[in-house]
């Protein structure tokens, strides 16, 4: 009887086991998910937005991405001003890219190093990005950043500018961008959304 009691004992203490180690294993398993899916949530503060806007179209998505991201934000602005005039911008704009000038940003990014994940907004201007985001890139080490591009044209996209990012920072890793025409980006909020989603910071 002693014998059978302990054998009954001993089933049972078998049985708790097993249910213990699955509850754990369950529970990892959750909390796995449960990191995995903030990872791909928003940015929570290790995010930033940098953009550089003339004509406001850019700053108006980069301020969205900012509202559903949680990100922080930086505007390149350059040291001596561009002009407000387009006609005079077109020719200035033009010479930039012949001359393959580098114009100074009027501020810094002192924790730049804090931010793991960098949105970057630029228009696209006559089939390029304007130099001063090749400053921005020479300036600023993006090695081991996530690095997500948006752009703001009439119609160009893109044009060749991520080819010139990817061979500028290869070491970033770059997800894929977002282009949006001018006359949408005052309100790009849906388009934004399903962008963050189809790649991954956004449920």
């Amino acid at each position: 009887m002693r014998k059978y009691k302990k054998m009954i004992f001993a089933m049972i203490a078998a049985f708790l086991l097993v249910f213990a180690l699955a509850a754990c294993g369950s529970s990892q398993e959750d909390e796995a998910e449960s990191t995995e899916a903030a990872s791909a949530g928003t940015t929570d503060g290790n995010g930033l937005v940098v953009y550089f806007s003339w004509s406001g179209n850019t700053e108006s998505v980069a301020q969205e991405i900012q509202s559903q991201t949680g990100a922080d934000i930086f505007r390149i602005e350059p040291a001596e001003a561009y002009t407000d005039d387009y006609d005079e911008l077109l020719d200035v704009a033009q010479e930039e890219q012949s001359s393959d000038a580098r114009p100074e940003i009027a501020d810094t990014i002192d924790n730049f190093d804090d931010y793991e994940v960098i949105y970057l907004g630029y228009p696209n201007w006559w089939g390029d990005m304007p130099q001063i985001i090749y400053s921005f890139l020479d300036d600023y080490d993006l090695s081991g950043k996530t690095l997500i591009p948006f752009c703001t044209s009439g119609g160009s996209g893109f044009s060749g500018s991520l080819d010139t990012i990817a061979d500028m920072e290869p070491d970033a890793v770059m997800l894929e961008g977002l282009h949006i025409g001018g006359s949408s980006a005052d309100d790009a909020a849906g388009d934004v959304t399903q962008w963050l989603q189809e790649i991954g910071i956004a449920q």
